[in-house]
């Protein structure tokens, strides 16, 4: 009965199912966005010191996102194989690769957990923080990191969800820590005067709900593909396909970490509040950006079933809606945001300061997130069908190779501007690449599959 549901991803009328499956997703990302937006609007909130902790929570998210860089080896490595496996009726190996995805979740939070309590502080400077913020910064992070196995099994695991045909589950296990989040929030910050450390144990205990429902569906009968014991002893021939394939989303995550903290170390030398500007800013591409992916991952299972069934014309299909929905709902999004910048800011904070830099610079850093639907959507389709070559050089393209070295280079002529400006040419260039890779491998795939 439970392979039911698996089924539909291969015979489905195609635009429905695309919805279907991409909505739970983009609902799921969207609470999810919550988690830290919610955090910075209360923060930065705060009478007299808000903006001062703004910017520490925000030199904190470049280490946060490189410690959930990890569990996308295993979400957007190890999902889509699995997606592919049951495609082909190989129940076997979607077991295995999901059982080694378990053991590995666990190796990385160890890993993870270790090293960043050790070297936190310099981590933080690194970063960003100055004398006025490292006391916030290592407030939040120290509390943080003692839910750092529950962030991994959350984001990690879901996936794994959605890949057998179950959206709606794996929206649940967001829905609840946001809302808890929400929730508890403001009574640790302001009922118990807890501030930047009521934020993040809100945090904490809201993962390690999302976490208890994931695991709890994946080791149950419930789910078709389960967590079982005898999956979870490592196995190279498992975890090597894994790695080269989720060495993609990871690199897409991680080097974002890398690029707060290149952006948030520049931007201390011009001063806190470009730092605090940053943070708003970053937020408000989060907001479109972060349920965008939803949609795209959302996606992923019915490429990778249907590539791995082998049916061209579903494949087609579904790559070409993904593309049009995520590269027109970008487009939309940007403009507003772009033609109303201190709106946007006020929602973050009620210094006015701040939102004058806010609504100075936000046109410019996010002009060229304009047409970045289209390398979301290409990048994730690529990662679909299996291609972990080409989802690398597209993840390291934009973020290693242009936006690090624009926004060393251009503040020397441009000053604080400079930064913000790397970020509108790297993104608007490496979705015009990333559409030209598109538009010559794409055919080539589909006509291999169409030759087998």
């Amino acid at each position: 009965m439970a392979e039911k549901y698996e089924d539909k991803l291969g015979t489905d009328p195609m635009m429905p199912l695309i919805f279907r499956m991409a909505m739970p997703s983009v609902a799921a990302q969207l609470i999810n966005l919550l988690y830290s937006i919610v955090d910075r609007i209360y923060i930065g909130h705060i009478p007299v010191v808000g903006t001062d902790a703004l910017a520490g929570i925000g030199v904190t998210s470049s280490v946060i996102i490189l410690i959930s860089a990890f569990a996308q080896f295993v979400g957007g490595g190890g999902a889509p194989l699995a997606a592919m496996a049951l495609g082909q009726g190989d129940r076997g190996r979607a077991e295995k690769i999901l059982g080694n995805g378990f053991t590995i979740l666990i190796f990385f939070t160890v890993i993870t957990t270790l090293v960043t309590a050790v070297f936190m502080r310099p981590l933080l400077v690194l970063t960003g923080a100055s004398d006025n913020t490292i006391g916030y910064a290592t407030d939040y992070l120290s509390i943080y990191l003692v839910g750092t196995f529950f962030v991994m099994a959350a984001t990690g695991l879901n996936s794994f969800i959605n890949c057998q045909g179950r959206p709606g589950i794996a929206m649940w296990s967001v829905l609840i820590g946001a809302i808890l989040n929400i929730i508890l929030d403001p009574i640790f910050i302001f009922g118990f005067s807890m501030g930047v450390k009521g934020a993040a144990l809100a945090t904490v205990l809201s993962q390690m709900c999302s976490a208890i429902w994931t695991l709890h569906f994946l080791f149950s009968k419930k789910a078709s593909l389960r967590i079982v014991q005898s999956c979870m002893k490592p196995d190279p021939v498992v975890i090597k396909p894994m790695m080269e394939l989720g060495v993609s989303p990871f690199i897409m995550t991680s080097t974002e970490s890398l690029v707060g903290f290149v952006l948030n170390g520049t931007l201390s030398k011009f001063g806190d509040i470009y730092v605090s500007a940053l943070t708003v800013m970053q937020s408000a591409m989060m907001m479109v950006s972060v349920p965008l992916g939803g949609f795209g991952q959302g996606t992923i299972p019915v490429i990778s079933y249907n590539y791995g069934h082998g049916n061209t014309k579903r494949v087609r299909d579904s790559s070409m809606i993904t593309l049009a929905v995520m590269f027109i709902v970008n487009l939309i999004l940007f403009v507003l945001m772009i033609l109303f910048p201190g709106t946007v800011a006020s929602l973050f904070t009620q210094d006015q300061k701040l939102i004058s830099v806010v609504a100075q610079y936000m046109p410019l850093f996010l002009l060229g997130m304009t047409i970045f639907g289209m390398q979301r959507a290409c990048q994730n389709t690529f990662v679909a069908l299996g291609q972990a070559g080409t989802s690398l050089f597209i993840a390291l393209l934009r973020k290693v190779f242009l936006l690090i070295p624009l926004s060393l280079i251009l503040p020397m002529f441009m000053g604080v501007s400079g930064v913000y400006a790397g970020e509108a040419i790297a993104d608007a260039t490496a979705a015009i690449c990333c559409m030209t890779i598109f538009t010559v491998k794409f055919p080539k795939i589909l006509k291999r599959m169409g030759n087998k």
